[in-house]
């Protein structure tokens, strides 16, 4: 496990144990990852969602406490993976780090509570799996426009992206912030050291 841009985001890169039979590798290691991240991950869910091309999910957040950290993987095709820093007052608010998630790499991504979350499937189909620290909660979850010009995605050239009705209707980020839905930089830290005292 490697850290990326953001304190607490985590790139994952697999041994691949190739043979004639196909590939074998440890996509999620607990003791590997406590080791990096300093706590443990409780599985509370995993999803699965299929895309076709063009599909963009996201920008999707939780309230913190307890927000949803997320290990996230690409089993079939490739995603262009996004997380971005909505955390009000960090050093890093309104920044992203993209990383390109595919079937090949086997890489998995670790997204900590308080971060923003969302992926493009590049190639004509994507399968992704998340493991969640928490289950899903419609009245703690949120959403920030992911076309928003103000965060500026690098998403790849598409004439026409493909949103669900709820993501092109989520507010921007202006007015996420102005709304006081954004989570708090120092209530993310309190909350992530607490896991770390409780492991």
């Amino acid at each position: 496990m490697s850290p990326l841009r953001f304190d607490g985001v985590y790139q994952f890169d697999p041994v691949l144990r190739p043979d004639d039979r196909g590939v074998f590798l440890e996509s999620f290691k607990a003791n590997t990852f406590a080791d990096a991240v300093g706590h443990t991950f409780d599985l509370a869910q995993m999803n699965i969602s299929v895309s076709k091309g063009g599909t963009i999910r996201g920008v999707h957040f939780a309230d913190v406490p307890p927000g949803q950290a997320k290990y996230v993987q690409c089993f079939a095709g490739s995603i262009l993976d996004i997380v971005v820093d909505i955390r009000v007052g960090s050093p890093t608010f309104g920044d992203y780090d993209a990383v390109e998630l595919s079937a090949e790499s086997r890489t998995g991504l670790y997204i900590p509570e308080g971060f923003g979350h969302a992926f493009c499937a590049l190639s004509d189909s994507a399968t992704v799996g998340y493991l969640c620290s928490e289950g899903y909660s419609p009245q703690r979850e949120h959403g920030i426009h992911p076309l928003d010009p103000d965060l500026a995605l690098p998403w790849p050239a598409a004439a026409s992206p493909v949103l669900s009705a709820k993501d092109a209707a989520a507010p921007t980020f202006s007015q996420a912030r102005e709304s006081g839905l954004l989570p708090n930089f120092d209530t993310c830290q309190q909350f992530i050291a607490s896991l770390r005292e409780s492991k």
